[in-house]
């Protein structure tokens, strides 16, 4: 299907370039975001009316994008979480987690503008961080996974695999459901008693 950008997409082309894409993709993605028209003669004609408007819109949001990247560009950010001596993370640090850390710092990005190529990370360290901030801005930070000092790891259920609370509920509720239970038995001894007289 044939489309006319309406924003500089990655490979796909600039401001006012006819690509060929597959149609799911235009009707599910680029013409809803506004990114994109149906490359019909119309919308042609059309787009060369509005052309020096379209690329002034562009080129504002390029401008924000790239305002956005020298803010953070370089930025430093430290995430505690529970991990083994051996540096193993009891869970990973997702885009959320990075997206929020660097939001608290200052930052203004959403976690899908960060780039985890190789998934979530499950491991203590340094890391480089890529960001995409939308045309063509990119930008880095550093991420520092760091141990929680004196951190107990998680009580995991072993039939579920889920982690549990570090003091279970079932503990308190065993001991107030034992409670009632000792009741009956001084009960139980007094009658005796008044039977024995």
């Amino acid at each position: 299907m044939n489309i006319i950008l309406l924003e500089k997409v990655g490979k796909l082309g600039n401001v006012g370039d006819v690509a060929n894409v597959k149609a799911g993709f235009a009707r599910n993605y680029l013409f809803p975001s506004g990114i994109a028209i149906p490359a019909t003669k119309t919308n042609l004609a059309d787009f060369e009316h509005r052309r020096a408007d379209l690329m002034a819109a562009h080129n504002e949001k390029l401008g924000v994008a790239q305002g956005r990247a020298d803010k953070i560009n370089g930025m430093s950010i430290t995430i505690k979480v529970n991990a083994s001596d051996e540096g193993r993370l009891f869970g990973s640090v997702g885009t959320k987690d990075i997206s929020e850390a660097l939001n608290a710092e200052g930052g203004d990005i959403t976690k899908s503008e960060v780039q985890l190529p190789h998934g979530a990370i499950r491991e203590t360290g340094n890391f480089d961080i890529s960001l995409d901030l939308g045309f063509d801005v990119e930008t880095t930070i550093s991420l520092t996974i760091e141990q929680i000092a004196g951190a107990a790891p998680p009580i995991v259920d072993t039939e579920t695999g889920e982690e549990l609370a570090a003091e279970p509920e079932s503990d308190t509720e065993t001991v107030t459901e034992a409670a009632p239970d000792a009741e009956p038995e001084a009960d139980a001894g007094t009658d005796d008693e008044e039977k024995s007289e």
